[in-house]
């Protein structure tokens, strides 16, 4: 299973996951996957609600990685099942 990286905003409603893809083709750039997901109950509870997901190159996935953290995202660990 491919690692991922996880950011929650600032108010505690929305998540954002950062997962390599690991079944790149030879020849074609690397790219990470971006979901977005709303959180449901309380965090830890439940799993939160993917609502989107993006695709993107490495490059630019970390910048938006760091602009959210920029903006007052924090880095969390996944703590449901």
């Amino acid at each position: 299973m491919t690692k991922s990286y996880w950011l929650i905003n600032s108010n505690m409603s929305e998540v954002k996951r950062f997962m390599k893809n690991d079944k790149s083709i030879d020849g074609v750039f690397e790219y990470m996957f971006i979901d977005t997901g709303k959180i449901v109950g309380g965090l830890g509870y439940k799993p939160p609600v993917m609502t989107n997901t993006v695709s993107v190159e490495i490059d630019l996935a970390r910048e938006i990685y760091e602009r959210l953290l920029s903006k007052g995202w924090r880095k969390i660990e996944k703590n449901w099942n």
